[in-house]
C-alpha cells in the first residue's frame, strides 16, 4: 500500500486520483490545515500531522505500507521569508520525523516532492539536475536540506528515494473532478481566475524590472497530471529495486507572468485586473527546467505540454466550482 502524505492538497489529491485509476491501494494522511476533505473523493484517509511523530508511527504500524509519497510541505516562497520557523518545522523537521518513523517500521522507499527552488538564481537555462544549489528562500533551503538528508539516510540506512523537483505545478484534472483551491490562493493561474471573477482584488505583479523579455518573472509550467504520472514511474522504479534518483520536472519552456495572464484572458474571455508591484523576496527571475534526464531514463513525456491546455483545464474546474471546494 502507498501512503500519500498531504493527499487532500492540490498535488496530493490529483496523485490519489491517479492511484485510484491505476488500481493502486493507498491511504491519504493529512492534517487538513490546507487540504480539502472534498478533494479526497474515493480514497481512504486518516487525519495526522508530520510534526507529531506518534501520528506517523501509528499509521506505519497499522497499515502494510511499502512506499511513501510526500506532498505535505508548506509551499509559499514569500511566506517562508516572513515565517521561516514554520517552514523549517514542517518542511524539514516533519520529514526527519517521517524518515525516522519509516526506519522504525522498516519502510525504505520514498517519493519526495521537491522543487526548483533548491537551485536559487539560475546560472544557466534550462536548469539541469547538476546545476549548483543556492536557494534564495527558507522554502528552498528546507527542501534542499531534505534532499541532503535523503542522501545521508540512503547511505547509512538503506533508504531509497526519488526526489522530483517540480518547476510550476499547474492545471487541473482533465475530467473536471479535481482542481486547485488554496486559501488564500498563492498560485498565479487560479489567482488570476479569482481576480477576473471579481472574488478578489486585482492581481499584483511582483516585480516588473527583471532581466526577462517583458520585465516579469518567467516560469516553467507543468500539468498536474503529468506530475502524477512521473510519480507512478518513481513508484515502479523503487519497487523494482531501483536506486535513489533526483529528477527535474518541467516542460522546458518558460512563460512570463504577463504571458500567463494574457493566456488566462483568452481562455476565460474575461479581463484580469492587475497592478504592478515591487519584487517579492526570494523570487529568481527565470526558472526553466531541463527534463532530459527523466525523459531519457524513464521515458516520461508530458501529455499536456502547452500553456493554453493547462489554463483551460484549470478554468474548467474553477468555472464549475466558482467557490472552490465545499468541505
Amino acid at each position: 500500500m502507498i501512503l500519500v502524505l498531504g493527499g487532500a492538497g492540490y498535488i496530493g489529491s490529483h496523485m490519489a486520483k491517479a492511484l485510484r485509476e491505476a488500481g493502486e491501494p493507498h491511504l491519504i494522511f493529512d492534517n487538513f490545515s490546507s487540504g480539502h476533505l472534498a478533494a479526497v473523493k474515493g480514497s481512504k484517509w486518516l487525519r495526522g500531522d508530520l510534526r507529531n511523530p506518534e501520528d506517523l508511527r501509528k499509521v506505519l504500524s497499522l497499515y502494510d505500507i511499502d512506499v511513501v509519497m510526500h506532498f505535505a510541505a508548506s509551499i509559499s516562497v514569500g511566506e517562508s521569508v516572513r515565517m521561516p520557523a514554520e517552514y523549517w518545522q514542517n518542511n524539514f523537521v516533519g520529514v526527519l520525523n517521517l524518515l525516522d518513523a519509516m526506519r522504525y517500521a522498516a519502510v525504505h522507499k520514498l517519493v519526495f516532492s521537491s522543487t526548483a527552488a533548491v537551485f536559487g538564481e539560475p546560472q544557466e537555462i534550462p536548469i539541469a539536475e547538476d546545476h549548483p544549489h543556492a536557494p534564495t528562500s527558507p522554502y528552498g533551503d528546507s527542501k534542499h536540506a531534505v534532499e541532503l538528508a535523503l542522501r545521508a539516510y540512503g547511505e547509512a540506512y538503506g533508504m531509497r528515494s526519488v526526489a522530483l523537483r517540480y518547476f510550476n505545478a499547474a492545471g487541473a484534472d482533465p475530467d473536471g473532478v479535481l482542481g486547485e483551491d488554496h486559501r488564500p490562493e498563492s498560485h498565479l493561474i487560479p489567482a488570476a481566475f479569482l481576480s477576473a471573477m471579481g472574488k478578489t482584488a486585482p492581481m499584483q505583479i511582483f516585480g516588473t524590472d527583471y532581466p526577462t523579455r517583458d520585465g516579469t518573472c518567467v516560469r516553467d509550467y507543468v500539468h498536474i497530471m503529468d506530475l502524477a504520472q512521473a510519480h507512478l514511474l518513481a513508484v515502479h522504479h523503487l519497487r523494482a529495486g531501483g536506486d535513489s534518483r533526483e529528477y527535474n520536472l518541467g516542460n522546458g519552456e518558460g512563460f512570463s507572468v504577463r504571458e500567463v495572464l494574457e493566456t488566462t484572458e483568452r481562455v476565460t474571455g474575461m479581463n484580469v485586473p492587475r497592478t504592478d508591484g515591487p519584487r517579492r523576496d526570494g523570487d529568481p527571475a527565470t526558472l526553466v527546467a531541463s527534463s532530459a534526464r527523466i525523459r531519457e531514463e524513464w521515458g516520461w513525456k508530458p501529455a499536456y505540454p502547452d500553456l493554453e491546455t493547462i489554463v483551460r483545464h484549470a478554468w474548467d474546474w474553477r468555472k464549475a466550482n466558482p467557490d472552490g471546494y465545499t468541505d
